[in-house]
């Protein structure tokens, strides 16, 4: 079974472990947004004009397998050089994965090259490509942004900063407005049997892969199902967003997206109707879940969005 997975950070990553966990048969392939703009990621991308790597180290982390010489790879590709309470150095703030798939970039002069052979150094159970072979902006509408003028509407430009803006995001866009989308993303969303969106930062991380107008040419053409998992909580860029707008945001930003099933946390969404309404425009079910962390962060635990994942992708048509 061929899976597809969009996203981006830490809600990707989450996703990736629970398909990892559900079973050898899956045929995985992550696609990660390429807008990220802070940290060490962004760092490398203005210095060395290439695509910021940290969302996409990440899901290669994800994906490692579980022995003790991949484990330690991954480990040591998320392992973050901290400031040692003497001069600044440069290397403080990056992460040693960012710079190995720069160097590999650098080295084979293909994105794509380097990412597969930085898979194959933990053994990863998938594949990670990028969205698009070069790196987009996002800027957003968001009204309220100046907390000193909340009915003005300004124009917030970076990922970043539309992530951490007060406010309310009225638009989203990517810049270019036609980034050239990945072409082996491309080839698997026309290849897969499913399709998974979130969860994820919903306008940072999800909705930037149906603003590329290749790749969402191929997302409405395929024939695979879709699943969208929804986030246990908003953050700040959808302070004030329900989960059933949430959902309305993809119809929004992708009219002719069909989805099959809408997973969901039960306690997190509570009244399930307004979500079991919006899952029906899509063409889609609601399916209920526990799937939020133990411990009560709004965190996917990944077995248990793995032991839900099971059921909907083994379902028939």
């Amino acid at each position: 079974m061929r899976v597809v997975a969009f996203g981006g950070g830490h809600g990707l990553s989450a996703s990736l472990r629970a398909l990892r966990g559900c079973g050898e048969d899956l045929d995985i392939t992550a696609v990660v947004t390429v807008a990220d703009d802070g940290g060490s990621s962004g760092r490398l991308r203005a210095e060395r004009a290439a695509l910021p790597p940290g969302d996409l180290r990440q899901a290669i982390a994800a994906l490692a397998a579980d022995r003790a010489e991949t484990r330690r790879t991954a480990q040591l590709f998320q392992h973050r050089f901290a400031p040692d309470g003497r001069d600044h150095s440069p290397l403080d703030g990056h992460t040693v994965g960012n710079l190995v798939l720069v160097g590999l970039m650098e080295q084979l002069g293909d994105p794509v090259s380097a990412l597969d052979h930085a898979a194959r150094m933990v053994d990863a159970a998938g594949r990670v490509l990028p969205m698009a072979v070069k790196p987009v902006g996002i800027e957003a509408d968001v009204r309220g942004a100046d907390p000193r003028r909340p009915d003005t509407l300004l124009t917030v430009v970076g990922q970043h900063a539309v992530a951490v803006a007060p406010g309310h995001v009225e638009a989203v866009r990517l810049t270019p407005a036609d980034p050239p989308a990945c072409p082996e993303a491309v080839a698997a969303v026309e290849a897969a049997d499913w399709l998974i969106f979130g969860p994820g930062s919903w306008y940072t991380s999800v909705i930037p892969h149906l603003l590329v107008p290749e790749l969402a040419a191929a997302i409405v053409a395929s024939p695979a199902r879709r699943l969208v998992t929804l986030n246990l909580a908003a953050e700040p860029e959808t302070w004030g967003l329900s989960a059933a707008d949430h959902l309305a945001a993809l119809r929004w930003y992708l009219p002719e997206l069909k989805v099959d099933t809408v997973l969901a946390d039960g306690a997190a969404v509570g009244d399930p109707e307004p979500v079991r309404r919006a899952a029906e425009s899509l063409g889609a079910r609601l399916v209920l879940a526990p799937v939020a962390a133990a411990d009560g962060s709004p965190k996917h635990d990944p077995a248990a969005l793995g032991a839900a994942l099971v059921p909907v992708l083994g379902a028939s048509r």
